[in-house]
């Protein structure tokens, strides 16, 4: 993914522990210049053993920017200075943004759609993950559904202006959008 006129935005997609963070390292690794836009925060113990494997598994020259909230911003800040650019993930981006205003469906969509607007106007290939937890149980709370809802509005306005999505399955990429151009 280093080749400018070849820039791409890809979308990897999938549920927990299905490889998406690794397929999206592999795919990032082509590239020249890269930089790792983290949106986690480490909250627990559980998250920081997270965040500190995810980082291990990352080769050491790659730029780390931690931005979980401000995604919108950091790209376009990175995306001059890079050739490649992974958002490691936007699950939890849209956690943070639900927290941040209130559960506000309007205001969280309103990212979304800033979000989307941004990627379509990047010098630099994006890989962007994020889990599909649609295909689960009906969650029993307002909130946990809420988030299921938001979530999955999220990756469709990201895989609107995706080149490709790609859902990760047992480790297995299943391509499900597939453009031959890259972006002017």
């Amino acid at each position: 993914m280093s080749d400018q006129s070849a820039r791409r935005t890809v979308l990897v997609l999938g549920g927990v522990r299905s490889g998406k963070s690794r397929y999206a390292q592999q795919l990032a690794a082509r590239g020249q210049r890269v930089v790792f836009i983290a949106t986690a925060e480490a909250g627990d113990d559980d998250m920081r053993q997270r965040i500190a494997r995810h980082r291990s598994e990352r080769p050491a020259h790659w730029t780390t920017v931690e931005a979980p909230l401000a995604l919108e911003d950091a790209l376009l800040e990175c995306s001059n200075a890079f050739d490649t650019v992974v958002v490691d993930c936007l699950t939890l981006w849209t956690a943070n943004v639900m927290q941040a205003e209130a559960s506000n469906d309007g205001r969280v969509l309103a990212r979304a759609d800033r979000l989307a607007q941004v990627l379509r106007n990047l010098h630099a290939s994006v890989i962007l993950v994020s889990n599909e937890v649609g295909s689960g149980i009906h969650p029993e709370n307002a909130m946990a559904r809420s988030y299921r809802d938001l979530l999955g509005f999220v990756n469709q306005r990201v895989a609107a202006v995706a080149d490709e999505v790609i859902l990760l399955v047992a480790g297995c990429p299943l391509v499900l959008k597939h453009s031959v151009e890259a972006r002017a």
